[in-house]
């Protein structure tokens, strides 16, 4: 088994501590798959108190869910970062049950800005939704 890079580690590290003080994203339920340097990838499972008053996916829901993913990857580094922007465009509803996966990818990495895509699909593959946030980077950095 090959050894994880320091920056994988450090990314691990980071979303750990992170994770340990969110309570809201563990009330989401949301499982963590792959972390790495720019990058999150996890799901959560769709329950009946997430549905909106159609029984579709609410999109508070949705768009927190690609806000923690975003806020896992643009933390990474080990650079304390926040939300400067976000847009989310919402493209198919979500259903009871459904298995949400939510991975952000780096696309862009400057010294006090970031920019990620966060894609959300179900079970079936089909994208829910599409998430950009560009973050603002910190001098402080993550214990």
């Amino acid at each position: 088994m090959a050894a994880t890079s320091p920056e994988q580690q450090r990314a691990a590290a980071v979303q750990e501590l992170m994770l340990r003080h969110d309570a809201f994203s563990h009330w989401l339920g949301l499982q963590i798959d792959e972390v790495g340097p720019g990058y999150c990838r996890l799901h959560f499972t769709v329950r009946p108190d997430m549905l909106n008053g159609f029984q579709a996916l609410h999109g508070g829901v949705t768009f927190s869910a690609a806000d923690s993913a975003f806020a896992f990857a643009c933390n990474s580094h080990g650079r304390q970062s926040v939300g400067l922007s976000v847009t989310i465009d919402y493209l198919e509803a979500g259903k009871l049950g459904d298995v949400i996966t939510v991975e952000s990818r780096e696309e862009s990495l400057k010294h006090k800005v970031g920019v990620y895509q966060i894609r959300l699909t179900n079970q079936d593959g089909k994208l829910i939704a599409l998430f950009k946030g560009t973050s603002y980077r910190t001098s402080n950095e993550i214990p």
